[in-house]
């Protein structure tokens, strides 16, 4: 069959699509383009919430071919309104018979379906807050020696209250530069506020005096500082945590260093739990050596966008929709649009430009002062307004992009044909008699598919882009329609959320891509530097 094909090629021809043969990158670009195209043709049949198959009581339906109410499944009977398939086949009246079937796509969401947020509880997270009270000792100093007067005291300084005539030297090792800074103050001298870290005379804890700033004034009796242990045990933490299926919490781990007595925890995985069935109120529990700490345990709802989840792989947009089955989608409709308008600017591009270039003098110069002034339109004010007053479709938008997308084309074609118009063949063919039109499309035009066909990829390349940047500004498909370029525009509104970006971006890059190899490819192999013979 291949060399049947062949055979009625010229040996130009079958050179070039040798030569292309042998660019395995290309080859390879072409094959995988083809296979995306096919597979989005058939994203009916992946891509779903309708089922591919449904036996009912003896009857057959095609849901996802033909929409069914529920008088068609009563034949004829009962109220005419769309059936909740996943409700219907999950009821009695459906599993009561063994003889009904039903059979779903792959990935059980239409790109319009928004996705009941029930259906992720699993996925539900409960924020635990818990701010331990603050163990700080607030104390005045007095001269001489330094002694401690108590103003508020925490369990963490015990006994201090009840030592009369204790100094602070007695519980802390006072380095020289908090005693200068001291004998200052108590100078009555201007300072600023100050900290300074403390070891106790055991050595075994750790704390932070403060100071607060002070004028400069006579008759200082008392200075006032504020002592905290040193380390995160008063530092409020944050844990996010999910319930397994078997009731268990996941990601209920304290940070490296802290230490929680066994009560305090398991009361708090008691909270944690409890909140992901009903709101739990705050409590203030033992947190540890007789310190209490705020425990608040808040249950996160699910808020749309989403991130993957298994079941949705590329995760929900912003308006929970399922992003695989509108990727998919949005790349049935960017092929069919990038092709068809690819094909539409080839056929009027060479309409145009051979007519110019194989008639010249006045046709071609009034044809070419019409095409220069219909190319300084400008695009896309031209779409704002069409859009505006017409409304948004993609048949619109195919023909308003259309009527400018040629004109490239037209270019490349009035070049190639003023070139040819004047060989050898040509004037043979006038010779012969042979009618303009015959001569154009018989002879001069398969001498002139160079630019065409190696233009063509590129072509199909910037039509995709374009339609993606239209809908990313808001002035291309209608607001429902899948399109990649409106899913990059809820990642510009929503940029924390990675997968709006990443997936849609990858699918794009990945399309222009494989059509950028395949031009590659197509200008090698059909690079007329390498043949010289005429067809």
């Amino acid at each position: 069959m291949r060399l049947n094909i062949l055979s009625h090629l010229s040996p130009l021809t079958r050179k070039r699509l040798q030569n292309f043969a042998r660019i395995r990158r290309a080859v390879i670009a072409l094959a995988l383009l083809i296979g995306l195209f096919v597979i989005s043709l058939f994203s009916n049949f992946i891509c779903n919430s309708s089922p591919l198959f449904l036996r009912y009581e003896g009857r057959t339906y095609f849901p996802f071919l033909k929409s069914i109410t529920q008088a068609d499944l009563n034949g004829g009977k009962g109220e005419v309104l769309p059936v909740d398939f996943k409700a219907f086949t999950a009821s009695e009246a459906f599993t009561s018979n063994p003889a009904n079937r039903v059979v779903w796509a792959p990935i059980p969401f239409s790109p319009g379906d928004v996705i009941n947020a029930e259906s992720l509880s699993e996925y539900r997270t409960v924020r635990i807050s818990i701010v331990p009270d603050a163990a700080v000792g607030r104390f005045d100093l007095t001269r001489p020696g330094n002694v401690i007067r108590p103003v508020a005291c925490d369990p963490y300084f015990p006994g201090v209250k009840t030592i009369e005539g204790a100094r602070l030297q007695d519980y802390w090792q006072l380095p020289d530069d908090l005693t200068a800074t001291l004998n200052a103050r108590f100078e009555g001298k201007s300072v600023s506020a100050e900290r300074f870290t403390l070891t106790s005379r055991d050595g075994q804890r750790r704390a932070v005096v403060s100071l607060p700033p002070l004028p400069e004034r006579k008759g200082v009796e008392h200075v006032r500082l504020a002592i905290c242990p040193e380390g995160k045990l008063d530092t409020p933490l944050a844990i996010q945590v999910r319930r397994s299926a078997q009731g268990e919490l996941i990601g209920f781990t304290f940070p490296t260093g802290v230490t929680v007595a066994p009560a305090a925890a398991e009361r708090i995985r008691a909270m944690a739990l409890e909140s992901f069935d009903h709101p739990v109120p705050p409590e203030a529990i033992d947190w540890r050596n007789g310190r209490k700490a705020a425990i608040s345990c808040v249950l996160s709802p699910i808020a749309w966008p989403f991130r993957p989840v298994k079941g949705h792989w590329m995760g929900i947009d912003s308006a929970g929709r399922d992003v695989l089955a509108r990727v998919l989608y949005g790349m049935r409709i960017a092929l069919s649009f990038g092709l068809v308008l690819a094909l539409w600017a080839m056929f009027f591009g060479v309409l145009i430009g051979s007519i110019q270039g194989y008639f010249g003098g006045w046709a071609d110069i009034i044809g070419q002062r019409l095409t220069e002034i219909w190319h300084a339109l400008p695009f896309l004010y031209v779409m704002i307004f069409i859009g505006s007053a017409l409304g948004r479709s993609f048949a619109l938008l195919l023909i308003c992009y259309g009527i400018f997308n040629w004109i490239g084309i037209s270019y490349y074609m009035r070049a190639e044909f003023l070139r040819l118009r004047q060989r050898t063949f040509v004037e043979a063919a006038r010779c012969q008699g042979l009618s303009p039109l015959r001569i154009i499309f018989l002879h001069i035009l398969p001498n002139a598919l160079t630019p065409l066909i190696t233009l063509f990829p590129f072509n199909l390349m910037g039509a995709i882009g374009s339609l993606a940047a239209l809908d990313f500004l808001g002035f291309g498909l209608p607001p429902m329609t899948p399109s990649w370029g409106e899913l990059l525009h809820q990642a510009q509104l929503f940029r924390w959320a990675w997968w709006l970006i990443l997936f849609p971006a990858a699918a794009l890059f990945c399309v222009m891509l494989l059509a950028v190899i395949v031009g590659e490819g197509l200008r090698d192999a059909f690079d007329p530097r390498q043949q010289s013979k005429l067809e």
